[in-house]
């Protein structure tokens, strides 16, 4: 029999982790294959933090709840700024 007050190490491979803006642009898909405008549904989920504003189409409400709203603003921010004119 094992020991019970043995800690458990559970390890990840980040490579494998989806990245935000991976993330978006799934949601983004997702949201205008159900015929919703994905920028007033994403723009109503960051601000209220509901996520009903997100189709569960495609998994999309759950990818983007495991991201914080703030880092998909972050993301939205820095994608602006790199393709601004």
């Amino acid at each position: 029999m094992e020991k019970v007050n043995n800690t458990q190490y559970f390890k990840f491979n980040l490579d494998t982790e989806v990245s935000v803006k991976d993330i978006l642009d799934a949601v983004y898909d997702a949201m205008e294959e159900k015929g919703y405008n994905p920028v007033n549904q994403i723009v109503g989920y960051i601000m209220s933090g509901d996520p009903t504003y997100i189709t569960s189409h495609k998994n999309a409400r759950s990818m983007i709840m495991k991201v914080e709203r703030d880092e998909l603003v972050e993301e939205l921010l820095k994608e602006y700024i790199k393709n601004r004119a």
